[in-house]
């Protein structure tokens, strides 16, 4: 509300129905949105920025280059362009249709329709032509084109119900109210204006701050007099409004940050190792320039004449020389086609073969059958293809609350009235079903909502309020009725004669209790800003609303003053225990007061929402005075929120303690298990809600991130100061439990746990945390605590926290959420799940992943995570190795052929070797290969720890492998070399022999990798040296190329056939052996979970949960 007058500096000055002078001064934006990426012009330079973050294109890109040149062109121009070109190609086809999407989805949003009034006459037109100052007619169900200042509705009273699916998340709705001065002014039937001084821009949903000056008078405007844009108008007629914002200035839009482009860690990391590659490919390039240079220096004299060289050309009358530039010249051609011949080195052909492993790894994602959501129909979406194995390494999730971990449905279980405990539920069964029904014009209205009913308390809700107990029960279910904002809705079912009473509201708690009380015979049947009707148990009575003071996180308490049908007026109060207690009469009933606190400890520790309720009646002087104050501070220019606060707390004092109520927030199937399994694997999970603290503790503790033990540390601090002076205490506070705990564990022989923290912290102080320097205080509080909730944050706010993490450690984040809300968040992550839940499209359309339920993301993460993760990091490391060896066979055959770069391997075979001879295996194994089964991943969380410790891609593992590829290299080149030493066999037989060799061996390091072995696996392996083979005769078959029928002859004697063993026995001998001492001595925890799951002796297994469980500290930036 309105703290403060806003100068004309600082203001935003909307003239109301005059857009020209409202735009004369300060052109505002218009209400085109866009959310695309590219444009035209844009699209070709910024897409190849990003993909030129891959450091092998980059190299790849050098090598064409070089290619180009005449005195270094070793292959064919166009070849040494088409596989970058091709690469580029694809993934830019790919980037634009996902950008293209995007674009139509602007158009489709830019060009609706709405009632615009122009020249006093309402008429279409597009949202994107909407400007400032201009007055909109919104009719029901239509969707708000921007932001507007509510003028007047259908509503007598003019109150406006909107839904704020989009921005919130929640699907119940809300009220809104226009001025009484601006009520009966028509928009088109009289000439209005005004002039609207608001707030700048900004990203704060919560908030707004305005003054409305119209016909003399200045009005102070607030968040409940500006609908945003995105919501939906419901249960009223028509509305009028002034655009206040538009386009990008928008609330909404100014909340949704654009979409980055994500990048798969693993390919990150892997961009370090290339640069190890090209590294070693230099220094091979430099030995063979250095040991070419001196060789032509030893025989410099001998150039003109040596066969092979000859540098003098005779063949003509004047001799010259050919193709040589001198010493120097030469050495830097040398070096230069060295790059070109052993290009190889860095595998170009692995980018390929990790987009198709990811496309068939989304295909048995996508195919999951246990990933499937009967309730909604969806299956798993894999919207991204490029971060498939980021699942396998996540260590924070941020999870939204309402839909995602709940399902929004909230169930009134039991409640304390008077002091005694009605807990003992039963769902209504068809009688009281009859019973609860009422007569409305003709109809029998019910209920929508069963409630579990405990028949003692329905027995006697039924009875006399002549008692003293009949009064208390009577005046708590009243209480329940009246103390809302729920509006009844009325809607058809296959009866004409039966309607259903729907329940509408801002809290799904006042829903649930609003529902209890028409199953106990207090039913709401009509609301209208002035009064209510109340069916109590078959009469019907009209209670007028003299003043409502709603719920603020100061009061935590909400209050409704009733005009009852007997003339008393009394006010009902209800809200946390902690905060009705101190303003309850205690020395009314002190027994009820313990017995109340007793009943309320019992239903928290059973997880559910409690609220206390309370009320006393006022003497006519007592509301004459609160009456008078009241409407003094509902029209207060300065200090709005501030007076009316004073007002309410002024009258919820020295009240009677009616009762209590517990209810249960429906949580989804299976969450509270799904954060335990993920807490157990070691990663962290933090809650951001835009709910109250209390409802975020609440459900803290249904979903067992909270629970009795933990010590809570909460901060909601209105001001920077403040929130340095918490945060310095909370981690003052969080270091001494450390230690304590820490000194209790060396002491304990058992180990006792470590103490549990739990941070809670506010929206309004994270305004103050985000973007300054006490981030760093929250994140090192943050990592002292177990569980962080954050509670009544904005969509930014989500978006922020999340970057946080992001910012300060190396460790990888995931958002899930199902709202508009929750798509910042959700794109801030390193991988981002939308829930395909109630609360429409727009988390599923940013996400990365979407599926139908929370708990989805276990398999998500402990199954499909993991294989993908261990997949795609040995497929890196296979692909390394398998070009290095072949690399490195050319590399000794330059050292003994003069470093003049000539190759025994035939040109063919170096082209088809990553394509045909060696590619096909790698995907297939990719795509299919399982290190351990699904029961055992789930049955066992902490085998994910696997992904935190890096285990399957590391610098350790990338140096191993180099090494095991040197000598396998030089196994493969040596044992024929000196073999044939003394015999007079030619260049292409021993090269078809290294070639065969290669792959054979390649295959077979592959195979013994192989974890589940099935026929495709089979057929890939078995049938890659298979198409080599006949490659290689049918290459050796084309007279026209060198080294015709070279693989006839010499596959014919048996030396071959014995060096082809030989070879690959040396080489993979080493490997064996130590794979076997490694296995048998120093087994990893995958491993003894695979020999378990192998022999079918899981007990095995312990000593795993017993080495992972340590949840490791994170690694800093």
């Amino acid at each position: 509300m309105s703290q403060k007058e806003i100068n004309d500096e600082d203001a935003r000055l909307v003239y109301i129905n005059d857009p020209a002078k409202t735009n004369e001064s300060f052109e505002f934006a218009r209400n085109y949105i866009r959310t695309a990426k590219y444009s035209i012009l844009t699209f070709l330079p910024r897409n190849l920025f990003e993909q030129f973050h891959r450091v092998a294109y980059i190299y790849f890109l050098v090598i064409a280059v070089l290619n180009q040149l005449p005195q270094l062109a070793v292959f064919g121009r166009g070849a040494s362009i088409a596989p970058l070109a091709i690469v580029l190609l694809v993934t830019a086809v790919k980037d634009a249709y996902e950008d293209y999407r995007r674009h139509r989805s602007d158009k489709i949003e830019n060009n609706r329709l709405a009632l615009v009034l122009v020249n006093n006459q309402f008429q279409s037109k597009k949202w994107k032509d909407i400007q400032v100052g201009e007055i909109i007619k919104i009719q029901a169900n239509e969707t708000i084109p921007c932001d507007i200042v509510l003028l007047s509705t259908s509503d007598p009273t003019g109150v406006a119900y909107v839904q704020t699916i989009n921005l919130d998340g929640e699907s119940n709705l809300k009220t809104r109210y226009a001025k009484q001065e601006t009520l009966s002014r028509l928009p088109g039937k009289e000439r209005i204006s005004g002039l609207i001084r608001s707030e700048k821009p900004n990203r704060n949903i919560y908030g707004f701050q305005a003054n409305l000056e119209i016909d003399g008078k200045k009005l102070s405007l607030g968040p409940s007099n500006v609908v945003l844009r995105g919501c939906e108008l419901k249960n009223t007629s028509w509305a009028f409004g002034v655009a206040v914002y538009a386009g990008r200035e928008t609330k909404v839009m100014l909340n949704s940050s654009g979409a980055p482009s994500k990048r798969s860690r693993l390919e990150t990391r892997m961009n370090f190792e290339i640069i190890m590659l090209s590294v070693f490919l230099v220094v091979l390039c430099t030995v063979v320039s250095i040991c070419a240079a001196v060789w032509l220096r030893r025989h410099r004299n001998e150039l003109d004449q040596i066969p092979f060289y000859r540098r003098k050309d005779y063949s003509e009358e004047e001799v010259e020389n050919y193709n040589y530039y001198g010493w120097g010249m030469e050495i830097v051609f040398t070096f230069l086609m060295s790059v070109i011949v052993f290009q190889i080195m860095i595998p170009i052909s692995l980018y390929i073969s990790m987009e198709l492993v990811r496309i068939g790894q989304a295909y048995f994602m996508i195919a999951d059958s246990q990933m499937y959501d009967e309730a909604s129909n969806s299956t798993f979406q894999c919207r991204a293809l490029n971060i498939n194995e980021d699942l396998g390494q996540i260590k924070y999730v941020f999870s939204d609350k309402t839909g995602t971990l709940t399902e929004n449905k909230m169930e009134f279980q039991c409640a304390s009235i008077g002091g005694v405990d009605y807990s003992g539920g039963k769902t209504t069964s068809e009688m009281e079903d009859a019973a609860n029904s009422v007569q409305v014009d003709g109809n029998t209205v019910r209920p929508k909502m069963k409630v579990k009913v405990d028949p003692e308390l329905l027995q006697l809700s039924r009875s006399r309020k002549d008692t003293s107990k009949g009064k208390n029960l009577h005046d708590f279910f009243l209480a329940l009725a009246a103390c809302n904002t729920i509006v009844p809705l009325l809607t058809d079912t296959s009866d004409p004669t039966v309607k259903l009473i729907d329940y509408q509201g801002e809290s799904p708690d006042e829903q649930a209790l609003a529902y209890a009380a028409a199953a106990y015979g207090f039913m709401l049947i009509e609301r209208t800003s002035g009064h209510i009707v109340i069916d109590i148990q078959g009469q019907r009575q009209r209670f007028n609303v003299l003043g409502l003071h709603e719920f603020d996180s100061d009061r935590k308490r909400m209050s409704v003053i009733i005009g009852c049908p007997d003339k008393s007026v009394k006010v009902f109060v209800k809200g946390a225990d902690t905060t009705m207690f101190s303003v309850i009469d205690k020395s009314l009933n002190l027994s009820t007061i313990r017995a109340t606190e007793g009943h309320l400890y019992a239903y928290s520790s059973l997880g559910l929402r409690t609220l206390v309720i309370g009320m006393r009646e006022l003497s006519p002087s007592e509301f004459e005075e609160w009456h008078s104050s009241f409407e003094a501070a509902s029209t207060a220019l300065i200090g709005r929120a501030a007076l009316l606060r004073k007002v309410a707390s002024n009258i919820e004092n020295n009240l009677s303690l009616l009762g209590a109520s517990g209810i249960e927030d429906k949580l989804q199937q299976g969450v509270p298990e799904s954060i335990e399994a993920l807490r157990t694997a070691g990663i962290k999970v933090w809650v951001l809600t835009g709910d109250k603290q209390e409802t975020a503790i609440s459900i803290g503790y249904s979903l067992k991130l909270l629970t009795n033990k933990m010590t809570q540390i909460i901060i909601n601090s209105n001001s920077k100061e403040s929130c340095r002076r918490s945060l310095e205490d909370a981690i003052i506070m969080a270091k001494k439990l450390t230690t304590v705990s820490g000194a209790q564990n060396n002491e304990e022989s058992s180990g006792a746990a470590a103490s549990l923290i739990a941070l809670i912290i506010d929206g309004t102080s994270l305004v103050y945390i985000l973007d300054s320097e006490l981030e760093e205080q929250l994140f090192e509080l943050a990592s002292k605590c177990s569980v962080v909730l954050c509670c009544r944050v904005a969509p930014l706010q989500k978006a922020g926290i999340v970057n946080l993490v992001k910012k300060r450690t190396a460790d990888m984040t995931l958002a899930i959420g199902d709202g508009a809300n929750d798509v910042s968040m959700i794109q801030m992550a390193d991988v981002g799940v939308g829930i395909s839940g109630q609360e429409g499209r727009q988390a599923v359309m940013a996400s990365d992943f979407a599926m139908g339920q929370f708990r989805f993301l276990v398999p998500l993460l402990f199954v499909h995570g993991h294989w993908n993760y261990q997949r795609m990091g040995y497929m890196i490391l296979y692909n390394f190795y398998r070009n290095a060896v072949f690399v490195l066979v050319l590399f000794w055959y330059v050292l003994f052929t003069n470093f003049t770069l000539t190759t025994a391997i035939n040109e063919w075979s170096s082209v088809l070797y990553s394509v045909i001879y060696t590619s096909v295996p790698t995907i297939v194994v990719g795509i299919l290969d399982k290190d351990l089964g699904r029961r055992t991943l789930l049955r066992y969380p902490q085998l994910y720890g696997a992904g935190h410790r890096q285990e399957c891609y590391n610098s350790k593992l990338f140096w191993l492998t180099i090494l095991d590829t040197l000598w396998q290299s030089l196994a493969v080149f040596f044992i024929p070399l000196f073999a044939y030493w003394e015999s007079s066999i030619d260049g292409p037989s021993l090269g078809d022999l290294w070639t065969v060799a290669v792959v054979i061996l390649v295959n077979l390091h592959l195979a013994m990798d192989v974890i589940r072995w099935n026929w495709i696996t089979h057929a890939a392996v078995w049938g890659s040296i298979v198409a080599t083979w006949i490659c290689v005769m049918i290459i050796d078959a084309i007279p026209t190329l060198v080294g015709y029928w070279a693989i006839f002859e010499v596959a014919n004697t048996s030396l071959f056939w014995v060096l082809l063993l030989a070879i690959i026995v040396t080489a993979l001998l080493p490997r064996f052996v130590v794979k076997f001492l490694y296995q048998y001595y120093s087994p990893c925890d995958v491993q003894i979970a695979r020999e378990a799951e192998k022999y079918g002796n899981t007990r095995e297994l312990g000593s795993v949960q017993i080495e992972m469980n340590p949840i490791l500290a994170h690694p800093q930036r």
